[in-house]
């Protein structure tokens, strides 16, 4: 059985080459756990244009001179970023959906009542 990330076409040595790294270094990367990459049957490791954009970052974040272990702790924050950007997006939608119905409600409860004077005649009054 093949586990394959969608168009994960690759071979190491072409996604070290367009990653701008030896292909070692792609093997520490995926030894550290900052890139994992498919298999084929065979278990040759395939490659994904996601996996190479992800390569590319990893080295600008290894050239501006972060270690692996933080180059780490920097792609774990952008994911927690962008997972709790998720929320705050799916939260706010929510939130304008509870105001447009609440809104809405309002809306129902308005019956107009037809408002005229009428005299108030007491027992007393003819």
């Amino acid at each position: 059985m093949t586990n394959r990330k969608p168009s994960a076409v690759y071979v190491i040595s072409v996604a070290a080459e367009l990653a701008g790294v030896h292909p070692q270094t792609l093997r520490i990367y995926e030894r550290r756990g900052l890139v994992e990459p498919a298999r084929t049957a065979g278990g040759s490791r395939r490659y994904s244009d996601s996996d190479i954009e992800l390569l590319r970052k990893i080295q600008e974040l290894t050239n501006d001179g972060l270690n692996l272990v933080g180059v780490q702790r920097v792609l774990e924050l952008e994911a927690r970023v962008a997972a709790l950007e998720a929320e705050l997006a799916e939260t706010r939608r929510s939130a304008q959906q509870a105001v447009v119905d609440t809104h809405r409600q309002y809306r129902r409860d308005l019956v107009p009542v037809h408002q005229t004077l009428v005299r108030y005649r007491g027992p007393f009054d003819r």
